[in-house]
């Protein structure tokens, strides 16, 4: 791993850089966003910088430096040999009393690479009982606030799930931890508005360009109809689905094939779409 904090690369990643009154440690007071690395090159950064931006500014944090940020991903992926890796931008609210109110001190700005195992092939996920809040402060925001995903994914691992999967408080299909959910049903593809509440993904809003779907909420029931299913993320791509709470699904299947390609294609056509 190699790791950029406030200006400067880091001769041990591993070592003690954050303060311990950081206040994305103590209270989660920060946004992040996960980039994947192709052949030493920040994919679609542009967007995630935006995306950053929209989630600072939701959270009540200053202006996300993004001369700085470009300066640090470029400083790791300079000092790193990556050719399919992952990065991870975080961005705090710096130094503050050991509370909920924040401090007076400079925000803490870290950029840290690594190598991206590739994803196995189809994979399992699990509906999980808890449901996000749609209506929530931080509906929408890519925040370090991260523990409801923690439990949520440790739920589907122990189902033998690689991911799981919320309803909203309306009862509707919404997002997983780290991923949007689309699914087939009679011959379309859809997924979740944005007003479900889940995340606005990089790689959804690319997906939905590059190869389309309709975007609608349904209860989360419509999943056990779905003759496909599959996540979309900056680490998983287009990932197919082959069991959906126990019950097996063709994976993948014919649209699902179809995203994938058009993904594949897609990703070739540039580096910052």
């Amino acid at each position: 791993m190699h790791a950029w904090m406030n200006g400067q690369l880091l001769d041990d990643p591993s070592g003690p850089a954050i303060a311990v009154n950081d206040h994305g440690f103590t209270v989660g007071d920060g946004v992040f966003e996960a980039v994947k690395v192709i052949e030493g090159q920040p994919f679609a950064l542009t967007r995630h910088l935006e995306r950053m931006a929209r989630s600072a500014a939701g959270l009540g944090l200053p202006k996300v430096p993004e001369e700085d940020v470009r300066r640090g991903v470029a400083d790791v992926l300079d000092a790193a040999d990556l050719p399919r890796g992952r990065l991870r931008i975080t961005y705090t609210g710096g130094a503050a009393p050991l509370g909920s109110g924040r401090g007076d001190e400079a925000t803490t700005l870290v950029v840290a690479a690594d190598v991206l195992p590739p994803w196995p092939g189809p994979t399992a996920v699990t509906t999980v009982p808890w449901p996000r809040n749609e209506r929530g402060v931080l509906a929408g925001l890519k925040t370090t606030s991260y523990a409801e995903n923690v439990i949520a994914l440790a739920y589907a691992h122990e189902r033998g799930g690689s991911e799981a999967i919320f309803a909203n408080l309306a009862g509707n299909v919404c997002e997983g931890t780290g991923s949007n959910v689309f699914y087939v049903v009679d011959g379309e593809v859809r997924t979740p508005t944005l007003e479900s509440g889940c995340l606005a993904g990089i790689s959804r809003a690319l997906l939905l360009e590059w190869y389309g779907g309709r975007e609608v909420d349904e209860p989360v029931a419509v999943l056990e109809a779905a003759s496909e299913i599959f996540l979309v993320s900056t680490t998983r791509d287009v990932q197919p689905v082959e069991r959906c709470d126990g019950r097996a699904l063709d994976a993948p299947g014919p649209l699902t094939r179809e995203a994938m390609a058009a993904w594949a294609e897609g990703e070739q056509r540039g580096i910052d779409p």
